[in-house]
């Protein structure tokens, strides 16, 4: 069952959000060749009390598994659910930073990939074709729409760039549960699947490969990687449909 969203709901996870997009530009200024990513997430952690809210991914419990951290870390050819470790990143590497809060019962999630110093060109055009993706899907966020519209725009945005879209993991609806009705798929055709309704919010986040879709899961159950071991890139924002289209919650 989709939950449809009450204007003080969408301005408490306005609030939450908020403090996600602030603590991912903290990270992002942070990321540098010689840190660790447990370094990152000991920082997002230590952020996110000092806002008066929780950690969202820590303790998450999937198929019996539990996250250990509070921030995902995804560097190069990982997709998405990267634990952080004492993993170093270095000059080159792109890092995929996905964070979560609860702040009054409510979830805020946003995600950014950030290239380590100087990344080669089909980095930063991974990189920028997929914050261009998500862009675009947020664009069909109106009501009377269908949610087909939204992960079309995505897969012909990320395709005639001639990368490729991940179909194995989706978006989501986010209010006082992190995973909520409906999935969001980001591919798909137009003028197909639910129509988009005012209240509703949706986390978008389009994950795109370098090479082919196909991924693959490491040891520690959490960690997705392309099985081509080629690039990945994530971005994310959670986003509420008004009457007046779509509201990012996670935009600062």
């Amino acid at each position: 069952m989709i939950s449809l969203k009450s204007p003080r709901e969408i301005e408490i996870l306005r609030h939450a959000n908020v403090i996600v997009a602030e603590i991912l530009q903290e990270l992002k200024q942070k990321t540098a060749a010689g840190v660790k990513t447990s370094d990152l997430d000991e920082l997002a952690e230590e952020l996110t009390y000092k806002k008066n809210a929780r950690p969202a991914f820590k303790g998450y419990t999937m198929g019996g598994r539990v996250f250990p951290r509070s921030l995902c870390t995804s560097v190069n050819e990982e997709i998405v659910h990267g634990i952080p470790s004492s993993r170093t990143l270095r000059t080159g590497d792109i890092v995929g930073l996905d964070f979560g809060v609860i702040y009054e019962g409510y979830y805020g999630d946003a995600a950014i990939t950030v290239g380590v110093g100087k990344v080669s060109e089909e980095a930063e055009r991974l990189m920028r074709v997929t914050e261009q993706a998500l862009y675009r899907g947020i664009d069909q966020l109106h009501e009377g729409k269908r949610l087909g519209d939204l992960s079309s725009a995505i897969q012909t945005t990320v395709e005639n760039a001639g990368f490729s879209v991940v179909r194995v993991f989706v978006g989501h609806g986010i209010g006082k549960k992190l995973h909520e009705e409906p999935p969001v798929p980001n591919y798909g055709e137009p003028d197909r699947g639910i129509r988009l309704r005012e209240g509703m919010v949706l986390a978008i986040e389009p994950m795109v490969t370098e090479g082919g879709h196909e991924v693959e899961l490491k040891e520690d159950g959490w960690t997705a990687v392309t099985k081509d071991r080629r690039l990945a890139a994530h971005f994310e924002h959670s986003v509420a449909i008004t009457k007046d289209g779509p509201y990012i919650l996670s935009l600062l």
